[in-house]
């Protein structure tokens, strides 16, 4: 249960940095904006990993020898595109008018990587649909507060956030590796 919300937390990185730069660009928390986002985001953060998952079902008895390995490969590749991203610029400077539409879009990119780490939801001990709503749910969780902590000036945190992301990523691809090759 623990590696589903450690989990859940590091794909909720990549939103909550962008949610942050969302606030920026309002000098005053918009409480709506704020629900808004983190119904977009979390919403798109919890769907994805659905198709990681059918896909892995679908493959499943091909690949079950490899199964850790490629989870480990996966989790470490956006784990460390998520520390790469966080030395890159600042999402406020790319926004220019929050639409429905450009919710849309920024909810599908920061969740390309719940995609891809849906893929390895059959190697917890939860059931996968029910960390799905949890990926979900902390998602949400933090695109609000990231809004309202980006319109109270915190544009500071955005890089921060995802270097944890990154980390917590790496950290459980290697947990996954090293409980299926050990035991």
């Amino acid at each position: 249960m623990l590696e589903v919300f450690l989990l859940a937390f590091a794909l909720s990185m990549d939103a909550f940095a962008v949610s942050i730069g969302i606030g920026v660009k309002n000098k005053y928390f918009d409480t709506f904006l704020a629900l808004k986002v983190g119904l977009f985001f979390g919403f798109f953060q919890a769907l994805m990993p659905l198709f990681g998952y059918l896909s892995n079902i679908g493959l499943g008895s091909v690949i079950e020898s490899l199964d850790h390995w490629i989870a480990f490969t996966l989790l470490s590749i956006l784990g460390v595109k998520m520390l790469y991203e966080s030395f890159g610029e600042n999402i406020e400077e790319d926004i220019a008018k929050i639409t429905n539409k450009l919710l849309l879009y920024l909810a599908i990119a920061t969740s390309i990587d719940a995609m891809a780490a849906g893929f390895t939801l059959n190697l917890l001990q939860l059931n996968p649909y029910i960390s799905m709503i949890i990926i979900g749910v902390v998602t949400y969780i933090f695109s609000f507060f990231g809004v309202y902590i980006g319109s109270k000036g915190g544009g500071f945190l955005e890089d921060k956030a995802e270097k944890l992301g990154g980390v917590i990523l790496i950290g459980i691809g290697v947990k996954i590796l090293i409980e299926h090759t050990l035991y």
